[in-house]
């Protein structure tokens, strides 16, 4: 996600959480006049670098790194290593790893990559997404996690690092998580909002999207915080669709655009900020069509926050003005008919439909290949369109044998 940056110079540090919201207004009131001007100043990628992009940004993506020892111990073992598969100009070093679920007699073999983006004004910029892979949840064979976390703002990566980090551990400290997921979901994504909030993160204007899916038997919930995404394939007759498991939580929805502004948002595009479209027209078209200048959450009597979604983890200042991170919990029961789910940032989506994506996977037997498949175009478009790139993070998770005995 790259969400709306006020930088240029930067505003001044928020140690202190609890500053005085005048302080805030004052600075922007004297730093931005124009938003659009600021990012046109960014300079046009070089074609040429174009054939580099993926060396100039190394896997920096991190993980929680507690998945559990696969049950077939060497199969597994003949999965590591470095990956040289067919898109070898793409730096990877990916791992094919299973899991049994034992309770339904079938397996699941993951994949995982994440792509640090391109920023032409900050190369130093880490990789703010991270993700988290946690089979064997509970010490039961049957329950296994996969998040990918894309974090935004000044200390957008120490955020998305916190909540990968604890909201597996809350999750998996629920006795309750096995019979009712729904539940200890929701509880887990609330109790971890709050212990970041009182953490020595700033989180006033940063934080984390989720987006994260949960295996227990022969079901899959989905809960998601936030405009990354989890999408499904469907074998239909002769093809393979994509159903999403999530949907994006951004103004664009009318629910989402109106809940918000019950807690007293204004939602406005930064044309309409800046006053170069009438605010008073409360309709953006759809995220195809107007993702470019998308509408926005700010407090009534500042230009601040500016987020572009409506639900987060973290981003104290915006929950005030309705960016909750209670998740949305889908559920729905595997069968033989579903060959594999992606679970993936913005980064991925921003200019790729779930549909192009389950497409890209199902041209893959090694879902490998299809991380890098999907990223390396994902990349492509992003500086077709930009003159720099989103983090880019996705897991691929394959079902495999599978029957609906």
């Amino acid at each position: 996600m790259v969400p709306w940056d006020p930088s240029h110079p930067h505003p001044p540090p928020l140690g202190e959480k609890d500053f005085e919201e005048k302080q805030l207004i004052t600075f922007y009131d004297q730093k931005i006049t124009s938003l659009k001007q600021l990012v046109r100043k960014l300079e046009c990628f070089p074609p040429k670098l174009l054939n580099c992009c993926w060396r100039m940004g190394a896997m920096h993506g991190k993980c929680c790194c507690k998945c559990s020892t696969s049950s077939d111990g060497d199969d597994k073992e003949e999965q590591r290593g470095v990956y040289t598969g067919q898109n070898t100009h793409i730096l990877a070093n990916l791992s094919l790893d299973f899991v049994d679920v034992p309770s339904h007699r079938f397996r699941l073999g993951y994949s995982v990559l994440t792509q640090r983006g391109y920023y032409p004004e900050s190369p130093d910029k880490e990789n703010q997404d991270s993700y988290c892979i946690r089979t064997n949840i509970q010490g039961n064979p049957n329950v296994h996690f996969f998040g990918v976390f894309d974090g935004h703002g000044l200390f957008g990566t120490q955020c998305s690092n916190f909540v990968k980090d604890r909201l597996i551990e809350i999750l998996s400290n629920d006795a309750a998580l096995v019979d009712d997921p729904v539940n200890a979901y929701s509880a887990a994504f609330l109790a971890t909002n709050d212990e970041l909030h009182n953490s020595e993160i700033d989180d006033s204007m940063s934080g984390t999207t989720a987006i994260t899916a949960l295996v227990v038997g022969d079901k899959l919930y989905v809960a998601n915080v936030g405009d990354s995404r989890a999408v499904l394939a469907v074998k239909e007759g002769g093809r393979v669709l994509a159903q999403d498991l999530s949907c994006d939580q951004t103004p664009f929805r009318k629910d989402e655009c109106e809940r918000v502004k019950l807690c007293g948002a204004r939602v406005l595009s930064v044309d309409q900020v800046e006053g170069l479209k009438d605010p008073g027209i409360q309709s953006w078209g759809d995220e195809e069509t107007d993702g470019n200048d998308p509408p926005r959450l700010w407090v009534q009597d500042g230009m601040y926050p500016g987020t572009a979604f409506t639900r987060s983890v973290g981003d104290s200042m915006a929950e005030r003005i309705g960016v909750i991170a209670d998740p949305e919990v889908s559920m729905v029961q595997l069968t033989s008919s579903h060959p594999f789910f992606v679970v993936a940032s913005d980064g991925v989506f921003e200019f790729l439909s779930s549909q192009t994506v389950v497409d890209m996977v199902n041209k893959y037997a090694d879902p490998r290949d299809a991380c890098s498949a999907i990223a390396a175009q994902s990349y492509k478009l992003w500086l077709e369109h930009e003159n720099r790139t989103d983090d880019i993070t996705i897991i691929i998770v394959q079902i495999k044998d599978l029957t609906n005995v």
